[in-house]
Formats: C-alpha cells, structure tokens, sequence
C-alpha cells in the first residue's frame, strides 16, 4: 500500500513536484517531502486517507482550502495549494523546518515558564487572527505547532473544517453524514472540547481556547488534563470530569498563568475566555519580568537608543541652564 500510494502520487504529480522523504503520518493523512519543480523549493504534501477521500467531494474540500490559505499571519504556516489526482485528495503548505512543540515538550522536561508563556502568546494571537477571519483550527495540539527560530507557528488551519464540510451527501440527502474519524470533525480526543466531542454543529472558536488550553496545561505539568484507556474515555473525561488544579501540580506556575489556563478548560463555552486576544493580553501580564523590565524585553530594538539620547539631550540642556 505504501509504495503504491507513493508512486501513484509521484506519477500524477511528476510535473510539479518531485517526491522526496516520506515524513511521520498526521492523523487523517500520509505526508511527503516533496520539491515543487517550478521554485525549486522544499514543501510538505499531505495526502487524505483514501477512505476518508472517497466521501468527500473534492471540489467543495479544493474551496474549503482556497478560503483557509487566504490566512497570512506570521505565526501561521500558510497552505499553498489543493488539488486531486486519481481520487486522492493533497494539499501542500511550505516546508518548516525545526521541532515540533510535541518533541519540544519531550526534550525539556519541564519546560521553562518563560518559555511556554511566550508559545502560547504567539499561538493565541494565531488563534485571534484566524477566528477573526471565521476560521476555527478544530485540531490544536502539539504536534500542529511548530518551532521555527525560535518563534511558534501553526500547522493546518481549516483542514479539519474543510474535510467535515467537504463530506459527499447522497442524492436527494439535505445534510452530510456526521464524520467520526480522529482528526476530521472530532478533532484528537486528548485535546477536544467537550461541544467538539458531542458533535455540536454550533461549536465556534472557543472549541480551540479549550483546546489551547490542554496544550497549555500539559506544557506546564507534563501531562494532559485527562487521559484513558480508550479515545471514548478521555472524551467523557473532557465532558464530566475537572482536571486537577495547574497550582498543585506545576506551584512554580505564575498564579495569573494557571488562572488562565483553568479558566480556558471550563466545560461551558461561555464560561472560558471569550476571545484569544483576551488570552494575549492576559499571557503578557504573566512574564516573570512584566513589570518595567518586561516592558523593555518586549519593546522595539531601538527604544533604549532613543530614551538614551533623550535623556542625554536634556541633560546637556539642564548643564547649558545652569
């Protein structure tokens, strides 16, 4: 199956890209290094499952695509293009290299306070841009973030919306079939939102604050909130049970911080924060060095020279009065 998959794809795409390295899988697809031949640059290619693409249809998932690639932030890794080759549905976005936040987490146990205060100011204000432009992730976790010097950025925006919208009907059917496929409309069980798990047809931007906010949780103790035996388990935990409070298993963690993030896993939608922008403004508050001095570590390169020469210029000024 593996090398026909591969070789399908290459035959079809042999104009455009050159099929190189075939990376890990993503959860409802198959992912290849690839050069695309017209930039002579590096990309990744995902392909769908066949199965999954066999109930979709292609050109409404093509639309879905157009409308996430639309998304230019710099956090978020962009898609570049969509398309269908022998029933196969791809897409591709740039090549990033460097960690996802998933071996991140694993090198560095645990992660520094600093250092997962300034990813999730970064992937929040992602978060706040797309929902912004009516584009909700649905699948936040740490393997869909990735370190790019240094900085945060997020991987497969509008996948999973594209692929649940993209769900073929039958003749004479006025709704899709409900998808239940890990990664499509249910998102991954360790990080899914409650509404996300129950398959509420009106769950909005806030199934991802919830989302960031296991992320969060488990960059600060380790662990996710919840886990199980089975994928069942660990979404009726996310439905019904309360993780154990960030202050007693990370009491290093700012108390505005572990605030934050239990306030981003409240079962009710209503009850988290309302906006990502909230969690930026809020994230910015919690830096060990938030005061004056965290106000410099985050200001312009150049504001110290200009506070300098003015303090010099009135100085100088004071020395010429006297």
């Amino acid at each position: 199956m593996t090398v026909d998959l591969r070789a399908t794809l290459q035959d079809a795409l042999s104009a455009d890209y050159v099929l190189e390295d075939e990376l890990p899988r993503g959860g409802m697809s198959r992912v290849f290094l690839a050069v695309e031949r017209s930039l002579n640059r590096k990309v990744v290619l995902k392909v769908l499952d066949p199965e999954l693409a066999a109930t979709l249809s292609a050109e409404r998932f093509k639309r879905e695509i157009a409308l996430a690639a639309r998304l230019q932030h710099p956090h978020i890794v962009p898609l570049l293009h969509a398309g269908a080759v022998n029933g196969l549905l791809f897409y591709s976005m740039p090549f990033v290299e460097g960690e996802s936040l998933r071996e991140l987490m694993v090198r560095e146990r645990p992660m520094s306070i600093d250092r997962i205060t300034q990813i999730l100011d970064e992937v929040s204000g992602a978060l706040d841009f797309a929902h912004a432009q009516g584009v909700v992730h649905r699948d936040i976790k740490p393997e869909n973030v990735m370190l790019f010097h240094g900085q945060a950025v997020v991987l497969d925006f509008g996948i999973a919306k594209a692929v649940s919208d993209s769900t073929a009907t039958s003749p004479g059917s006025t709704t899709a079939p409900r998808l239940t496929l890990q990664g499509t409309s249910l998102g991954t069980p360790t990080y899914i939102a409650p509404e996300q798990a129950a398959g509420d047809p009106t769950l909005d931007h806030r199934a991802d604050i919830y989302s960031m906010g296991c992320v969060a949780y488990e960059m600060l103790t380790g662990h996710p909130p919840f886990r199980g035996k089975t994928p069942q388990a660990v979404m009726i935990a996310h439905a019904k049970e309360t993780p154990e409070p960030v202050a007693k298993r990370r009491p290093d963690a700012p108390a505005a911080l572990a605030k934050l993030v239990m306030a981003c896993l409240e079962k009710t939608p209503d009850r988290r924060p309302r906006r990502a922008q909230e969690l930026v403004h809020a994230l910015r508050g919690t830096y060990p060095g938030s005061g004056a001095k965290g106000l410099f570590a985050r200001a312009p390169w150049w504001l110290p020279w200009v506070l300098a020469g003015v303090s010099s210029a009135a100085a100088i000024g004071l020395a010429l009065a006297r």
